[in-house]
């Protein structure tokens, strides 16, 4: 069966298409000899299946005309040899808090030896300005829930009060609640700030050091990179408030209003996927909208376009042969995983590209690699044990410093990262890599107590924040270890766990494990004194695993789906130690289960083979999770999984369990039976389907253990997966699912759908043999075809 030999099919095979061109006034069409990878997405028309397309409207995640700007400050400070650090503009208007401070963290130490240097820093917003948002976000979601009253009759119609009306811009289907953003306060302000030393003779020392930093909401600051190295060298020329002034009408004009806003489902198969492909058809439905929108055509007329493949007009892929000739206005991302748009700075055109899914504590532009190979490399070649504490050798002396550090991060240590010599972007990079590892997009918590960089005259409010993640240059650190639990020395790359550190508390659940199962108290002392074998927890697996992938050069992406999952094992293992220990979890929520009596469907959390292999990993990780028990990421992962809840479209079953079965485990038919037949029953809808890819994601084999259900033996079962496999061809995301699909399930996906096809035709020519009319059986063949 060479892959050339015949050409690839699918349940709706594509077929022939065109270069597509966005400018309707251009005639030409450059036909192609197939389906290029460019224009996968569109292929032709075929019938529309709403189940295969999300429900809700879609929608921009910045609007045109909406009044928050994505830069709020632009701060400029310098180096005075008399007066030290000091703010020179604030612009458009001062910043709130302790200007001497602000200009110190933008002129980090040591900053007049390099030419160039980044920092970035958080600000916590002003209090009175968040009360004054809550009270309008209230009053919203107040005039929202009469609207919705009213038209469920709840409401007489001439019940209204002022402001029940819908906003300018805003649509009844706008006006349904979005999906909980979580958070513990008021949104930060990132801070991305530059500095840079230009020699000049004429100074005092000989220097001259400036700083401009930009202040934004968005955490994928990186993007304005480009611009304050432009900014910054045009504020030496011309060190006027207009340069400022500039600066903040272009990066306010940058036009984001074409980028799609995702549900969190889709932004999570977004994000675990490499696919660059997924999604464009919401890429592209934006465009047919705006460009509607140009014409002048009615909104009711935009919103069927939106809806109907049919009417959809040709669009090129930005960067094709067929985009550059056509000179389109619009055009289809090359990855949808990054909006592409352009800054007008000065007459130059500045390309941006903007992350389209973002995760809960990603912020800024680091690497997780970097991070793993700065501690790891040392550790390899020469490993030096570490001081023992339950919550952070959970492997013994010799845990990977990387587990070490999630370790400390998920049990609220105070972290920090040493980096001597070194430039203060790089101790930045580190403490925002190390939030994002531990939060596996995931748990939050990290970012609002991090100090990407801070130096030694702040200790003082440093230490008054517990479980703080701080970037430091200055080596005075070192000398403290009252100050931190654990210090990650950067030029080393080495750990050191603190000799102050508070010992681990003697916990009720603990006690109760040991209580409860007699048999594992020496696996439990074992874990407490670094004497664990055999991996009880999997982490030093896992990190083989991790820096086999890191060796073969699989990219960021790979890295950070694989320590998500970790993440997500954690505290879906933490989970049912509390279910083993309390009888109940607070990180589950129990439910109507969608077959009560059926034990083998109506079953959660996470899988392991047997009873013994269960209490012995949770007798290794016991302490670990005892430790993160107490701290703000659990607390804050509780309230998530409650707000969550009701966004999840199918809540009866536990799709993650039951995949995770028929992964992981060794069932009889009759258990298999029950499992794919519940798949295919409650698994429908565009969302409940995108909740299935979820727990099915590509670095899981995709939809192989699904589809290994072709081969049951009976055949209700084979016929009901391949009803379910057609659904999820037919959606959005899933077409991609299964075109990864390998070309032995797709045989028998096909030969299932032959067989049953010719059994229904057979039954319509007996029909016809007993006088069923013709023009019946003609529409039924038709349907088959």
């Amino acid at each position: 069966m060479s892959r050339h030999s015949r050409p690839s099919r699918s349940p709706n095979p594509p077929m022939i298409d065109t270069d597509r061109t966005s400018n309707p006034s251009t005639n030409s069409k450059t036909p192609s000899s197939g389906v290029s990878s460019q224009h996968s997405s569109l292929s032709a028309p075929r019938k529309y299946n709403p189940d295969a397309h999300p429900r809700r409207k879609l929608r921009s995640q910045y609007p045109r005309g909406e009044t928050e700007n994505h830069v709020e400050y632009i701060l400029v400070a310098s180096f005075d040899i008399d007066k030290g650090p000091i703010m020179e503009h604030q612009y458009p208007v001062a910043i709130t808090g302790d200007e001497h401070m602000l200009a110190e963290l933008m002129l980090p130490d040591q900053a007049h030896v390099r030419n160039q240097d980044w920092t970035i820093f958080f600000l916590h917003k002003d209090t009175s300005q968040e009360e004054e948002e809550a009270e309008l976000k209230q009053e919203k979601r107040r005039r929202r829930q009469r609207r919705r009253d009213r038209a469920a009759g709840l409401l007489e119609p001439d019940d209204i009060e002022s402001g029940d009306e819908l906003e300018v811009g805003e649509s009844a289907e706008d006006s349904d609640e979005s999906e909980p953003e979580g958070g513990e306060g008021p949104p930060l302000i990132y801070v991305l700030n530059l500095v840079n030393t230009k020699q000049d003779k004429t100074a005092k020392r000989g220097a001259v050091v400036k700083a401009m930093a930009i202040c934004t909401r968005h955490p994928f600051l990186h993007i304005y990179k480009p611009l304050l190295l432009l900014a910054l060298e045009e504020y030496f020329k011309s060190p006027h408030p207009a340069t400022l002034a500039l600066l903040y009408e272009a990066v306010n004009t940058m036009d984001l209003s074409l980028m799609p806003r995702l549900s969190l489902l889709e932004r999570y198969l977004l994000q675990a996927s490499d696919n660059k492909d997924l999604f464009v058809e919401k890429f592209e439905q934006m465009i047919q909208m705006r460009m509607a929108e140009d014409r002048g055509e009615s909104p009711e007329n935009v919103t069927a376009m939106s809806e109907s493949p049919e009417r959809r007009m040709d669009l090129t892929r930005n960067g094709t042969k067929a985009h550059v000739v056509a000179h389109g206005m619009y055009s289809v991302p090359r990855d949808t995983h990054e909006f592409e748009t352009k800054v007008m700075y000065n007459g130059i055109p500045i390309p941006i590209k903007v992350p389209v899914a973002i995760s809960p504590e990603t912020v800024g532009d680091f690497s997780l690699i970097k991070l793993i190979q700065t501690f790891a490399d040392p550790h390899t070649k020469s490993p030096q044990p570490f001081t023992l504490h339950p919550h952070l050798t959970t492997s013994g002396a010799l845990t990977h410093p990387i587990i070490v550090l999630a370790n400390a991060m998920l049990t609220q240590k105070r972290v920090i990262f040493l980096g001597h010599n070194r430039p203060s972007g790089e101790v930045a990079e580190a403490v925002l890599a190390a939030c994002a590892l531990a939060s596996g997009g995931i748990l939050r918590g990290f970012t609002r107590h991090a100090f990407p960089y801070t130096d030694l005259s702040k200790i003082d409010d440093l230490l008054k924040v517990p479980g703080f993640i701080a970037g430091v240059t200055n080596p005075t650190f070192e000398n403290h270890p009252e100050w931190w639990d654990l210090l990650c020395d950067l030029p080393t790359g080495r750990m050191k766990i603190s000799n102050r550190i508070d010992p681990a508390p003697l916990t009720e659940g603990m006690a109760n494990f040991q209580q409860q199962n007699p048999s594992y108290i020496a696996a439990v002392n074992a874990a407490a004194n670094g004497q664990a074998s055999n991996d009880p927890t999997g982490d030093a697996t896992f990190m083989s695993d991790v820096l086999r992938s890191v060796a073969a050069r699989h990219g960021e992406g790979v890295i950070r789906a694989k320590w998500r999952d970790w993440v997500e094992k954690f505290t879906r293992v933490s989970a049912a130690f509390e279910e083993t220990v309390y009888g109940a979890s607070a990180l589950y929520i129990g439910v109507e289960e969608a077959e009560p009596g059926n034990e083998n469907v109506s079953g959660h959390g996470y899988v392991w083979g047997d009873e013994p292999s269960k209490l012995r990993e949770l007798a290794g990780g016991v302490h670990r999770i005892e430790g993160w028990r107490n701290t703000r990421s659990y607390f804050s992962f509780k309230q998530d999984l409650a707000q969550l809840y009701t966004f999840r479209p199918l809540k009866s079953l536990d799709l993650h369990h039951l995949h995770d079965r028929l992964r992981l485990t060794k069932l009889s038919p009759a258990i298999s039976r029950e499992i794919y037949l519940a798949l295919s029953k409650y698994t429908h809808s565009y969302d409940e389907i995108c909740q299935l890819l979820t727990v099915a994601p590509e670095s899981h084999a995709g939809l192989f253990y699904v589809a290994l259900g072709l081969f049951h033996k009976d055949r209700d079962v084979r016929l009901k997966v391949v009803d379910l496999l057609e659904r999820i061809a037919e959606h959005e995301a899933g077409r991609h699912w299964w075109k990864a699909l390998s070309r032995f399930e797709k045989l028998a996906y096909y030969r299932i759908k032959r067989e049953a096809e010719a059994e229904m035709k057979s039954k319509l020519g007996d029909k016809e043999s007993l006088g069923v009319g013709n023009g019946q059986a003609m529409m039924v063949e038709r349907r088959i075809s």
